[in-house]
């Protein structure tokens, strides 16, 4: 990738913000209570009685679906952290040798350095 992240990525981790959310959570938990209250004082029809076998069936398409995505979205972020670590270590590795170049020039042991 030239400097940006393709589309996959930018999806993968717009999903997991939002699924990673209080505001998910709660839409969730409102849209689940709102299926169970329905479909228990229904007058006319009950589309997905209890058990609610329906709401079992999308609750479980969700999580096979958003659980991959997630972990794509970690991993993706994983490998930009580990890149950045390693150009933090070569800049320390850097300064740490000018620092000991200038305190050859200087005459300081190594120890007080």
């Amino acid at each position: 990738m030239s400097g940006g992240r393709d589309r996959g990525a930018r999806a993968a981790d717009a999903l997991t913000k939002a699924v990673g959310s209080w505001t998910f959570v709660v839409a969730q938990a409102a849209l689940l209570s709102a299926w169970f209250i329905l479909n228990t004082v229904a007058w006319f029809t009950h589309w997905d009685e209890y058990p609610f076998v329906l709401a079992n069936l999308f609750m479980s398409a969700e999580a096979a679906f958003t659980g991959p995505v997630i972990l794509m979205s970690s991993n993706r972020s994983d490998a930009e952290d580990r890149a950045v670590l390693r150009q933090d270590l070569e800049e320390d590795s850097e300064t740490n040798r000018l620092v000991r170049a200038i305190a050859d020039r200087l005459g300081i042991e190594g120890n007080e350095v």
